[in-house]
């Protein structure tokens, strides 16, 4: 007759409720990087206004190009530091290259708005017709 002796037991690892934590970690990261809204433009501070809405559809706010404009008047394309005449330049070929294009402008809350006009008049003349202001909610 086999028996086993009564004082000493053998270890296991319960992988069961291991698998579930990582199933609830991967369930977690994927609803928050759902939820994150992609900003291609330069961090500025956005004026408040007490009618912002949301920008929409992500996927569709990712294709949109970010023209932003600080407080020194320094003019940017997303990310990217350029001339009025380089900002002509790419936004022609932007609109050439995309199907439907859109513009976000991003205006520093203390820049002056000769600045803020220069990007709207730029996506005008490269005939970009869906141009939109980013705000933050007051």
């Amino acid at each position: 007759m086999h028996t086993r002796s009564a004082g000493k037991k053998s270890a296991r690892i319960e992988i069961i409720p291991l698998i579930d934590i990582i199933f609830f970690l991967l369930a977690t990261f994927i609803m928050v990087s759902l939820s994150m809204s992609k900003n291609q433009g330069i961090k500025v501070a956005l004026p408040a206004a007490a009618t912002a809405t949301s920008l929409g559809d992500n996927q569709e706010m990712e294709k949109a190009v970010t023209l932003s404009v600080n407080q020194k008047g320094e003019l940017f394309f997303n990310k990217e530091k350029v001339s009025s005449a380089q900002l002509g330049q790419k936004l022609a070929t932007y609109k050439a290259l995309a199907k439907d294009p859109k513009v976000i402008v991003n205006g520093e809350t203390g820049a002056d708005w000769k600045y803020v006009v220069v990007l709207f008049d730029e996506a005008r003349k490269a005939g970009i017709p869906k141009v939109g202001i980013n705000t933050d909610k007051k």
